[in-house]
């Protein structure tokens, strides 16, 4: 159902590096690139992450509430991606680590404050 989703940046050089870095850990690359906007997927037919300057020419802001979840197949993997976004200068928001029973997931910022979380479900 989901394409893609946006997150604005006033940072585009700089994350665009971040992204493409993070995602390649995880065997995505640049999907669409241009000038004010790119996106980062797996496939063709797989949805897409993207990175964009404000439309209107204004600063980009955070969504205070907007979070963007990234499926993961591991606990593992999970762990791994967290330690490369915080590797790469984002933040982090809550350590790798079980949220109820089958549910796991990390939490960390972008270089633009944007929030991101990786996650899987675990069978128990």
């Amino acid at each position: 159902m989901i394409g893609y989703v946006t997150v604005g940046t006033n940072r585009f050089d700089e994350a665009a590096e971040f992204y493409d870095k993070l995602f390649a850990s995880i065997g995505a690359g640049r999907a669409f690139d241009a000038e004010t906007f790119i996106a980062w997927s797996t496939g063709p037919s797989a949805p897409a992450f993207s990175i964009a300057k404000p439309y209107d020419g204004a600063a980009a802001t955070v969504g205070n509430g907007v979070m963007v979840a990234i499926a993961m197949d591991s606990l593992e993997k999970v762990d791994a991606f967290h330690a490369k976004a915080i590797e790469l200068g984002g933040s982090d928001e809550g350590a790798p680590g079980n949220r109820s029973d089958n549910f796991y997931a990390a939490y960390f910022r972008d270089l633009d404050g944007n929030k991101l979380n990786a996650f899987c479900f675990v069978s128990g």
